[in-house]
């Protein structure tokens, strides 16, 4: 199986009615977040831009600068690095700068920079002033990917992640493929799992099409990344427009490992273990599980984890208390009725949302 050819940029739309709006990916797009930014949203006079401290020096000056050229008021503030960093205290920072600096409905939050930023500045977008606009330039693969492109806003609890937050749409999605040269590997190969994900969840001819095409992947080829990343986008955007608010309980799908990954970034203060990480062994431990309860061969298992293996992702975590992690999983938002809720596969490119799992069948998965 070849890897399609892309001439960026490649447009794609999310379907949301009056609330759609466009995903731009290629290279060098920063270049023309200004313009970009002024055809998407219209009457616009002030940008905010919220950066990851890692990368304010370079792509978030770039994206400032590109502002300021087109005739925006531009202000910034720098956030800490770090899943720690989503929380009440670095929103409050925020919020407080927005106010210092003016910020109304005529202004756009511009969010520079991983996931946690993304979520973080799309949270205070979605509540200063009861909503303003917002967006995403998204410097991660795994927020290229998956946290840029749906709306899903919020801030963790020290025993939750995620738990505070609100459905708050993008103006528009600037995917710059030029920014995941400079990533650091770990930071890269972590964004692989949510890859992966969408090849078990939708697509399974997308998980063959990742298993022949390894190589490119880990050299960070161009071409690879430009299919990758737009075949990404198209299942996330899918399933988003679909059901936008989790009212159907389709979007859940997207939530396949989370449930045990969640549990694993609480139990190690959200410091140990990047997010794609404890997803790659959140699912590796979902497949165990849907194995031991008939819905899935060993060989759907041997498959899954050959492949996070190949893009040298971690497939277990033996150093933690599996009663530990079922007590963190029961303030997971997957929680109905008092109920825990799994998404487990039945096959590749098709999973469900499983529930009354007992509690000895998760331990049993932690721990193999």
């Amino acid at each position: 199986m070849t890897t399609p050819k892309i001439s960026p940029p490649v447009r794609l739309d999310v379907a949301l009615a009056e609330r759609g709006y466009p995903i731009f990916i290629g290279s060098g797009l920063i270049e023309q977040a200004g313009i970009q930014a002024m055809d998407s949203l219209g009457k616009v006079s002030h940008a905010f831009c919220v950066s990851d401290r890692s990368v304010a020096a370079t792509h978030g000056k770039r994206v400032n600068e590109e502002l300021i050229r087109v005739g925006l008021r531009v202000s910034s503030v720098e956030i800490p690095s770090g899943e720690g960093s989503k929380s009440i205290e670095q929103l409050g920072v925020i919020w407080q700068r927005m106010l210092e600096e003016r910020c109304d409905r005529s202004s756009v939050v511009v969010a520079i920079g991983g996931g946690v930023i993304g979520d973080l500045a799309g949270f205070a977008a979605a509540t200063f002033a009861r909503g303003i606009r917002l967006i995403q330039v998204p410097t991660t693969l795994l927020s290229q990917v998956d946290s840029s492109v749906g709306g899903k806003t919020g801030i963790n609890l020290p025993q939750a992640k995620n738990i505070v937050g609100a459905f708050w749409q993008p103006s528009l999605v600037l995917i710059d493929l030029s920014t995941l040269q400079t990533l650091p590997v770990r930071e890269y190969l972590s964004g692989l799992a949510e890859v992966v994900k969408y090849g078990v969840i939708m697509d399974a001819s997308f998980f063959g099409w990742i298993e022949q095409n390894v190589k490119g992947i880990l050299e960070r080829n161009v071409d690879s990344l430009s299919y990758l990343i737009r075949r990404s986008c198209e299942c996330k955007g899918e399933v988003v427009a679909k059901d936008e608010r989790e009212t159907t309980g389709l979007r859940a799908i997207l939530n396949y490992g989370h449930t045990f990954a969640h549990a694993l970034e609480a139990a190690t203060k959200y410091g140990q273990l990047l997010h794609g990480e404890a997803v790659s062994i959140g699912m590796t431990m979902a497949a165990k599980l849907a194995h031991q309860m008939g819905r899935v061969s060993k060989e759907f298992v041997d498959r899954q984890t050959g492949l996070l293996t190949a893009l040298k992702l971690p497939t277990d975590w033996k150093s933690e208390n599996p009663s530990h992690l079922w007590k963190l999983m029961q303030s997971d938002k997957k929680v109905h009725h008092g109920q825990l809720s799994f998404i487990l596969p039945s096959e590749l490119g098709r999973v469900e949302t499983v529930s009354g799992v007992e509690e000895s069948a998760v331990l049993k998965a932690i721990m193999e």
